[in-house]
C-alpha cells in the first residue's frame, strides 16, 4: 500500500507504472520527466531542509514550486520552453497524485494553476530546395559508407522521419513494390508512444535502399554504423552535420544554418506544403496525431 504522505513512493509508481502501463510514453519523454524530478527534489530538500526521502507531497508547496521555476531561469539559465517542459512534468505529476489521493485534491488544484510561461514561437528552421539538393549531393559516391550516408539523408528528406525514428527502422518495416511502375512502396514507421504511422517511398528511395538490405534478415535495422551495428541517433545528427558542413562550402547560405535530422523534417513538410500537398496529408506523412501541430508549417511561407 503506498504512503500518501510521502513523495518518493508517489515519484516512483508515476515513472514505473503510470507513464508506461497507463500513458504509453516514449522513452525519451520518461526521461525528461524524471530529469525534471532530479532538479526538484535537491531544490525542494533544500528549502525544506529535509533529506530526499523525507520530503512529502506538502512540500511541493505552490510558493515553493515558483521559486524554482525561477531558480531555473536565473541560476540555471534555462530556456521558457525548458522552464516549461519542467513544469508539464510537475504538473503532470499533481494530477496522478490527486486521481489516486482524493485527500490531495486541493493540492493538485494549487499545483495546475500555477500556469505555463508564454514564450515567443521560435521560427521553424528549414532548407531551402537548392541547399536540400546539395545536402544530398555532399553524400553521393561509390564506396560503401557513402551510399549508406546517401540512402539515410534521402531516407530523412523522403519520410520527414526523425533521428530516432530513421534508427529504429528495420527491414520489416519496409514494404518495397515488387512492379515499382505499378505498385507503391511505403514504409512503416513507430513514432513518438510507439504510434504507428506509414509513409509513401519515392522510387529513388528505393533504389538507394535495396542495395542496403539485399540478402538481409528482416529483423535486422536497415541503416548499421561501420561497425554493422545499428546506427544510433547520435550518429545521424553527427552525420548531417558533417555533410551539411561539406554542402556549405557549395553553398555559403548553410552556414548560417543549424542543420540536424529535425531541421530535414522540417524541409519535408515545408516542401510538400508548397507543392500543394494538403495539411492533413502532410500530418499523416509526418505522424502528427493533432492537426494543430502540422499548422505551425502553414506559417512558414508566407506565399502559401
Amino acid at each position: 500500500m503506498i504512503n500518501s504522505t510521502l513523495l518518493g513512493p508517489w515519484i516512483k509508481r508515476f515513472l514505473v507504472e503510470y507513464l508506461i502501463s497507463v500513458k504509453n510514453f516514449s522513452s525519451n519523454t520518461r526521461r525528461s520527466y524524471r530529469d525534471a524530478f532530479c532538479l526538484l527534489l535537491p531544490f525542494m530538500a533544500r528549502q525544506t531542509r529535509k533529506a530526499i526521502d523525507q520530503l512529502t507531497v506538502d512540500d511541493i508547496s505552490p510558493e515553493r514550486l515558483r521559486l524554482f521555476l525561477v531558480d531555473l531561469e536565473q541560476t540555471r539559465r534555462s530556456s521558457i520552453a525548458s522552464r516549461n517542459q519542467r513544469l508539464a512534468a510537475i504538473h503532470s505529476l499533481s494530477q496522478f497524485i490527486g486521481l489516486y489521493s482524493p485527500e490531495h485534491i486541493q493540492w493538485c488544484g494549487e499545483i495546475r494553476a500555477i500556469p505555463i510561461k508564454k514564450a515567443p514561437r521560435p521560427l521553424i528552421p528549414y532548407l531551402e530546395k537548392v541547399e536540400m539538393d546539395a545536402l544530398l549531393g555532399a553524400a553521393e559516391g561509390a564506396i560503401p559508407q557513402q551510399r549508406r550516408d546517401h540512402a539515410l539523408l534521402l531516407f530523412l528528406y523522403n519520410t520527414g522521419a526523425r533521428a530516432d525514428e530513421a534508427a529504429q527502422l528495420t527491414i520489416a518495416d519496409l514494404n518495397l513494390a515488387h512492379a515499382p511502375g505499378r505498385d507503391h512502396s511505403l514504409v512503416t514507421i513507430r513514432g513518438k508512444g510507439n504510434k504507428l504511422h506509414r509513409c509513401p517511398l519515392w522510387p529513388q528511395t528505393v533504389n538507394e535502399i535495396t542495395p542496403l538490405i539485399k540478402g538481409r534478415d528482416p529483423s535486422e535495422h536497415v541503416f548499421l554504423n561501420r561497425c554493422k551495428q545499428p546506427i544510433t541517433r547520435f550518429g545521424i545528427y553527427i552525420l548531417v552535420e558533417r555533410y551539411a558542413q561539406r554542402a556549405s562550402k557549395q553553398i555559403p547560405s548553410l552556414k548560417t544554418k543549424r542543420v540536424s535530422p529535425h531541421t530535414i523534417r522540417h524541409t519535408t513538410a515545408t516542401h510538400l506544403l508548397r507543392a500543394g500537398v494538403d495539411i492533413n496529408t502532410i500530418r499523416a506523412w509526418l505522424g502528427h496525431v493533432s492537426i494543430n501541430t502540422t499548422n505551425i508549417y502553414a506559417e512558414i511561407d508566407l506565399e502559401m
